[in-house]
């Protein structure tokens, strides 16, 4: 009897300490009503409710929410991001925020077309923390899988430069603090915007510890992103970049995942991935002129799951970038997260 008493007991133990990768666990979304305040003027595509009204669809899905995390974060702070941006850069920005006034609350970046207004820069500091508090919360096995739903975006901004509505990079960010953190040898950057990274792309170019995979409308802004882009120096062949043409649906991407990412990720191996989650790929997107589904939305994270348990540990962070109508931004992101909680 005492043998029995103990067996279960261990029995029980064991079952309390498995790894959350291995359970049901719950998805982490990052998010504030900070990134509201992110105020880029009358008629401008990046407004407030394309993520407001995202969050209020997905509080009102009750059966959904018991499937999610909602826990607090902080801002990335300036070393955070000195590991991708140059220190003039950050420099440029704040001098630019000083020169706006009450009549003058706008102003356009000098170094690209990025509005920003008084609360911009604490904004975007806090978006780059809630995709490092994603990274935290699959590393610490809080949860499989996160979602940083936070705006402005970020993977067009480069080392030195913010363009395309973009401050900070966030994912680029996450990914050196994965690397600094939890010394995370490995990652791969999956970019499923309709337009091409640059600033993602640009940042790891000569770097062979991060996989860089964007599937992008061509032509279309920022104009990069061929697939004769593969990488510079020790990065060479660690980018990978797909054209799609308009009026694709989500097949052509779905293909290049089984084609051509599968067989490299073999002799990559990543330890984690990050998504740059952009949903401008969309169908009747302003920016954008894809058909991207709902279900094709779920079938891409079923992909990104598939790559996650093999190489992983299950281990994937979607951070959000474009996606410019509020309705569409919705349905994508529950079909996204409905895929992700299923264990």
């Amino acid at each position: 009897m005492h043998f029995c008493l103990s067996s279960y007991f261990l029995s029980f133990f064991l079952l309390s300490i498995l790894p959350l990768a291995a359970q049901a666990a719950p998805v982490t979304i990052l998010y504030s009503d900070r990134f509201l305040q992110h105020d880029t003027g009358t008629g401008h595509p990046d407004t407030p409710d394309r993520l407001a009204y995202l969050i209020q669809h997905l509080k009102q899905q009750k059966n959904l929410n018991a499937n999610l995390r909602w826990p607090t974060f902080s801002a990335a702070k300036r070393q955070d991001l000195l590991a991708v941006h140059q220190a003039s850069y950050l420099d440029l920005l704040e001098s630019e925020q000083q020169q706006l006034t009450t009549s003058r609350p706008y102003l356009t970046l000098s170094t690209g077309d990025t509005v920003i207004s008084k609360d911009s820069l604490a904004v975007a500091r806090l978006a780059t923390g809630a995709a490092m508090a994603g990274v935290d919360a699959v590393m610490q096995q809080q949860s499989k899988s996160a979602f940083a739903l936070v705006r402005p975006p970020g993977h067009h901004a480069t080392a030195d430069r913010g363009m395309g509505f973009c401050i900070y990079n966030h994912v680029a960010v996450a990914a050196r603090y994965a690397q600094k953190q939890y010394a995370v040898k490995k990652i791969l950057i999956v970019d499923i915007d309709v337009h091409h990274g640059n600033g993602t792309q640009d940042i790891f170019a000569q770097d062979d510890s991060v996989f860089y995979f964007s599937a992008h409308q061509h032509p279309l802004y920022p104009r990069t992103g061929r697939p004769q882009e593969t990488g510079l120096g020790n990065g060479k062949g660690y980018t990978m970049n797909i054209d799609i043409p308009p009026g694709s649906d989500e097949s052509v991407l779905l293909a290049a995942i089984d084609k051509q990412l599968l067989p490299a990720m073999q002799g990559f191996q990543p330890e984690l991935i990050l998504v740059s989650a952009g949903l401008d790929t969309h169908q009747g997107d302003l920016l954008g002129g894809l058909n991207y589904s709902d279900a094709g939305y779920a079938a891409i994270a079923r992909k990104v799951i598939k790559l996650a348990d093999q190489y992983a540990q299950g281990r994937s962070v979607w951070v959000l970038e474009g996606g410019y109508v509020p309705a569409n931004n919705a349905q994508a992101v529950e079909s996204i997260l409905q895929t992700l909680i299923v264990p």
